[in-house]
């Protein structure tokens, strides 16, 4: 391991929670920026990005399904649509039966901006995360599952 890879020395300080909660916010941020610019070049931001990978792992949901698997509000998720649908990137299609909700269906452009932005996370993923040893790499799943666990079970008081 060269010296732009040596592992930080561990820490003599007591384990704070706040402390780790900073650094891990701070690192989403800087992780986030990172993919943002390389789904820029691509022409996407991040929350088009999501509703066009989202759509290819299901395609034919509706708004409302879109935005509770997106976790954001149904009208978020109406004007992005609406812009991708305007870029030719999604098309909505009747629900027999329903008039009121449409599925969502990527176009061919869209499947394969979908599959260009899913590349560059990857490769970006690769280039970091993944130059974890597989035991840091199992131990820090192990951590951020926990972690998710805690979150879900936490009821606000």
């Amino acid at each position: 391991m060269d010296d732009s890879q040596a592992r930080p020395e561990p820490s003599v300080e007591p384990a704070d929670p706040l402390r780790v909660w900073f650094r891990f916010i701070r690192l989403s941020r800087r992780v986030t920026a990172a993919v943002a610019a390389e789904l820029r070049v691509l022409g996407l931001s991040i929350p088009q990005f999501d509703v066009l990978s989202t759509l290819s792992e299901r395609e034919g949901l509706t708004q409302q399904e879109l935005a509770a698997r997106l976790y954001v509000t149904k009208g978020n998720v109406s004007g992005l649509v609406d812009r991708l649908v305007e870029a030719g990137l999604v098309e909505r299609r009747a629900i027999p039966g329903d008039r009121r909700s449409h599925a969502l269906h990527l176009t061919a452009e869209g499947t394969t901006l979908a599959a260009r932005g899913m590349a560059a996370q990857t490769d970006y993923v690769a280039r970091t995360l993944g130059r974890l040893e597989d035991s840091e790499l199992r131990a820090f799943e192990d951590l951020v599952v926990r972690w998710r666990e805690l979150a879900r079970s936490d009821t606000p008081a």
